[in-house]
């Protein structure tokens, strides 16, 4: 029974995310999306409360297939850390520049100001990308291969050193200011001249 109830959620994410994809968020229904799976409502909403819950599922999943790989190359053990960072740097600038992933900040951005989708979106996402980051900072800061600070605060610094130049002008559609790999190897740069470990 749980096999087919699985299966069942995974078809309503499925047609959810086609449906959402060809007529955007605000014109997608709870109906629309029942129809094209042959079903009622009343069945989507004994798997999902509510339009924006379904929305976070659909895109999230298939955002986090690609993206929770990543962290993976944040590792201790026997990492040339400043390689570490750059190979980490250019599959996150390649990730946040992909089309789904803005689509799905524009929809987070356009509705934050007037539902609880944003707010969803970012606590299910980055905000949870971003936590296992600083974990794997922590595990670095650790091992000595980064100064003892604040996890937290390096995670949203790397971040935003990774981000600038490059997450703005791809969400208004602008080429990015300065190249990929210029742009990931001086963030790494200027994180490490910040948090690299003192020298022996």
């Amino acid at each position: 029974m749980r096999v087919k109830t699985e299966n069942r959620r995974q078809a309503i994410i499925d047609a959810a995310r086609a449906v959402f994809h060809e007529v955007g968020y605000e014109r997608a229904s709870m109906a629309g999306i029942s129809a094209r799976i042959g079903g009622s409502k009343a069945t989507l909403y004994n798997y999902f409360k509510s339009k924006e819950e379904l929305f976070a599922a659909a895109m999230l999943e298939a955002i986090e297939e690609q993206g929770m790989p990543l962290l993976d190359l944040l590792t201790p053990e026997g990492t040339d850390l400043t390689k570490a960072l750059r190979e980490f740097g250019l599959a996150f600038v390649r990730f946040i520049s992909m089309a789904k992933v803005l689509s799905v900040v524009r929809t987070a951005i356009a509705e934050g100001a007037h539902s609880g989708l944003g707010a969803m979106l970012y606590v299910r996402g980055p905000q949870r990308a971003w936590q296992e980051i600083e974990a794997r900072l922590a595990q670095l800061m650790k091992a000595g291969l980064l100064r003892q600070a604040d996890p937290g605060i390096a995670a949203l610094h790397l971040k935003a050193l990774l981000e600038a130049g490059v997450l703005e002008p791809a969400l208004y559609g602008a080429p990015p200011c300065l190249d990929e790999a210029t742009s990931v190897g001086r963030a790494v740069e200027v994180f490490l001249a910040a948090y690299g470990a003192p020298a022996a």
